[in-house]
């Protein structure tokens, strides 16, 4: 069985847990609770080892998340020698807030990641979708690699 590592990060109270556990269907939506995260810098690379993506989740209504999630991209995706490609960028809008898709001014490189906007109030299923197709492109990447470390063995 083909199993691959994707991990969630982003800034404090962005929408981690809600979307990951609404993305594996663990449980319904409830009001917010803080997640017991990994807070410390120096756990990071135990968690980061042979992860095969990175999902940055931010709240696209929080001015001060647009600055950090460069911060998240550049531990996450850039150190970790990923690919853009490895990473999906969603910027999650909270129940109450409106979802108001308008241009987020990102900074390069980010403004060349994906980036879906999340509304698990208005259209929960368009971040379902997306997360399927990114989820699909990630194992059809982590198949590929192990097709050719399979035939570099067999060679």
């Amino acid at each position: 069985m083909l199993k691959a590592k994707i991990l969630f990060v982003g800034p404090c109270e962005s929408g981690k847990t809600v979307l990951a556990n609404f993305l594996t269907e663990s449980s319904d939506i409830t009001e917010y609770n803080p997640t017991q995260g990994v807070r410390f810098e120096s756990c990071w690379p135990a968690l980061t080892k042979d992860s095969h993506g990175v999902v940055i989740v931010f709240n696209a209504d929080t001015p001060s998340h647009l600055k950090e999630i460069d911060m998240w991209y550049s531990c996450f995706v850039q150190q970790q020698l990923l690919q853009d490609t490895q990473c999906l960028l969603i910027a999650h809008h909270k129940p109450g807030s409106g979802s108001d898709k308008g241009n987020l001014s990102l900074s390069p490189p980010l403004n060349k990641l994906k980036l879906v906007h999340s509304n698990l109030e208005d259209d929960p299923e368009e971040i379902r979708v997306e997360f399927i197709k990114y989820l699909k492109s990630i194992v059809n990447s982590v198949s590929e690699s192990r097709d050719r470390e399979e035939m570099s063995i067999i060679t």
